[in-house]
């Protein structure tokens, strides 16, 4: 985003960045960090789905495969709800997005990038964009999102540093 938006916000902690930024009929939420492990292997816990639980707090469950054109389900702790986004854009080991909601009166977009670094670590960066008519009504019952990807980064960064040691 090219612009600072009404409620824009950045937060700093744990070497995780995360900025936060709404309108009228959207939200988003972005979290950076520096990861001390090869692209290829971030890659590789980030689609594989049945090991996500291992590492991720986030996550209790992903049922599907992290693949193009899947159509996932995503289970997240304390609540019954799932989410279903469908995987397109895949470029192993740089990137992939997450879709799902109902088109225009709410939809949810989470895009995953990874950049090697000269050093040989990966700069991670997560990224979700709500957006619809909705919104206005939902901004209340949705979460702090800040927190939640902060969390997701850490754990990344935890899982990938420790197995590439």
């Amino acid at each position: 985003m090219t612009h600072a938006a009404a409620g824009a916000g950045t937060i700093r902690s744990d070497n995780v960045r995360i900025a936060q930024q709404r309108g009228a009929f959207w939200l988003s939420c972005r979290v950076e960090a520096c990861i001390r492990a090869p692209a290829a292997a971030v890659w590789g816990l980030l689609t594989d789905a049945p090991g996500f639980p291992r590492w991720n707090s986030t996550v209790t469950r992903i049922d599907g495969e992290i693949r193009e054109g899947a159509r996932l389900q995503v289970h997240a702790p304390g609540t019954e709800r799932v989410f279903t986004p469908r995987v397109s854009d895949v470029v192993p080991p740089k990137g992939m997005t997450w879709t799902g909601g109902f088109g225009p009166v709410f939809k949810g977009v989470r895009t995953f990038e990874l950049k090697r670094r000269p050093d040989g670590a990966t700069d991670f960066v997560m990224c979700e964009r709500f957006s619809g008519l909705l919104i206005p009504f939902l901004r209340r019952s949705l979460p702090d999102f800040g927190p939640i990807f902060a969390r997701y980064a850490m754990d990344l960064k935890r899982e990938a540093e420790r197995a590439t040691g």
